[in-house]
């Protein structure tokens, strides 16, 4: 199959998706689901955490999901259920990403300096870009997972910073949702004007800026350094060529006789 081709149809399927998503009854089929599970048991417990990791995967918003999840279970047992359950999800995204795009972040390390001192420095900064990311409301949960696989962010990072970072979230919305009495309530989102929310939303902002400005610094750094290590000094002229560890010792010594 030709690269034409398979692009094709990944646009197709992209455009699908999206007609789905915006025809799609998804809202009323979330609320059967959390209807149904509300008093199914323990089968609707793992009905519930499939439906949550496959909508993950589909890109489908979860904020109806966890807030559903509160309406259920109640806030305490609803966060100890969604919490684990969207690492998990968001961990099978990123190994997706990882694996099925890896090759295309391999050509654009090759094929750019900057994108390769960028991807270096998420690499070894990665905890604490990832716990900023999750804790921002600016960059959306699902897609997040597939593109922080296209890094160098270590597994266990990732794991550990998505757990810490979407707890706050995960636990306030699924409180919204066991204030809830109905499933209209839910889905119309009465119960969402709260401090809480408001709280949330500042604290998201501020990883925000926070985020984006660690990750400038950290890559100008990064791509400092992969300029000083490659020999390459920008502010110097041809006088310095002899120096340069990059030359070979022949070119310098051709260097040192036109100088003469």
């Amino acid at each position: 199959m030709s690269r034409w081709v398979r692009w094709s149809l990944v646009g197709v399927a992209v455009v699908a998706f999206g007609v789905a998503l915006f025809t799609l009854p998804l809202d009323r089929w979330v609320l059967d689901v959390v209807g149904w599970a509300r008093d199914a048991g323990p089968l609707g417990v793992l009905a519930f955490a499939g439906v949550y990791i496959v909508s993950t995967l589909l890109l489908i918003p979860g904020s109806l999901l966890t807030a559903g999840a509160g309406f259920a279970y109640g806030p305490v047992w609803g966060t100890l259920l969604v919490s684990p359950v969207s690492v998990i999800a968001a961990t099978i995204a990123f190994l997706l990403g990882r694996t099925v795009a890896s090759g295309w972040v391999e050509r654009r390390v090759e094929a750019s300096a900057r994108f390769a001192a960028i991807e270096d420095a998420v690499g070894k900064h990665g905890l604490k870009i990832v716990l900023l990311l999750r804790l921002s409301p600016v960059f959306p949960f699902n897609l997040l997972n597939y593109g922080l696989g296209l890094t160098k962010v270590r597994l266990r990072d990732f794991v550990f910073a998505s757990f810490v970072g979407m707890l706050p979230g995960t636990a306030l919305y699924v409180y919204l949702g066991s204030l809830v009495t109905s499933a209209s309530k839910l889905a119309s989102g009465t119960a969402s004007e709260s401090t809480g929310r408001q709280v949330l939303y500042w604290v998201g902002l501020v990883a925000t800026l926070v985020v984006t400005v660690l990750i400038t610094r950290i890559a100008r750094r990064a791509l400092d350094r992969a300029i000083e290590e490659s020999g390459e000094d920008p502010g110097e002229g041809q006088g310095a060529n002899d120096g340069d560890p990059a030359l070979s010792e022949v070119e310098r010594a051709a260097l040192r006789e036109m100088d003469s």
